[in-house]
């Protein structure tokens, strides 16, 4: 597990003081926040790793929270704990952008393994938007017409379809979709369609 990803907990003391013990002694780094405005005070967005939350809390409750991290921008994935009585909280919470809600009094060990998962979810998208950035980089390169090429082979179009689409001749599309495949460094058509969807560069028309 990548060491700058942090388990924020955001919850009364009690709870801070239990879960950061828990956390710690698994290894997992972990920062307190004494309430849902302290953390949006002190933690940026580009922060990574999970937050654990309670639905209940005073002031900003869990709801409220998960709302302004959205309004924020903030990529987090957020874990929301919760009494019985306050499961469809829990389910409203979800709703609004929760990765997974536990029940409380909840037993240590699907406690950690909740947190994992959610660090590992986070990871995934931190690898997704970097590829994301990488591929859109590579579009950026293109030029208007290879740009055209590369809509007409993401549309599925022959070369020839693309040829007579853009009034130039099939040899001249191969040398464009050559020169397409190059710049997006795409080993295949296949490479080049998944780039293409990953960013949602899909054909406009």
């Amino acid at each position: 597990m990548p060491n700058e990803q942090v388990v924020h907990v955001v919850d009364d003391l009690a709870v801070r003081q239990s879960l950061s013990f828990l956390l710690a002694s698994d290894g997992l780094p972990v920062r307190l926040h004494e309430s849902a405005s302290a953390f949006l005070e002190t933690v940026k967005d580009a922060a990574t790793g999970c937050i654990v939350t309670d639905v209940r809390m005073p002031g900003i409750d869990g709801i409220e929270f998960l709302r302004r991290l959205k309004e924020r921008g903030f990529a987090l994935p957020v874990i929301v704990m919760t009494g019985h009585a306050d499961v469809p909280m829990a389910v409203e919470a979800m709703k609004e952008g929760a990765v997974d809600f536990i029940e409380k009094p909840f037993d240590d060990d699907l406690f950690l393994a909740a947190v994992r998962s959610a660090l590992k979810l986070q990871e995934h998208h931190a690898q997704r938007d970097a590829q994301v950035s990488e591929v859109q980089a590579r579009l950026q390169g293109l030029s208007e017409r290879e740009r055209q090429v590369l809509d007409g082979l993401v549309a599925g179009k022959a070369n020839k379809v693309i040829a007579y689409d853009l009034g130039i001749s099939p040899r001249t599309v191969e040398i464009y979709r050559a020169n397409v495949m190059t710049k997006m460094q795409a080993g295949s058509l296949s490479e080049l369609v998944r780039m293409a969807l990953v960013v949602g560069a899909l054909p406009t028309g």
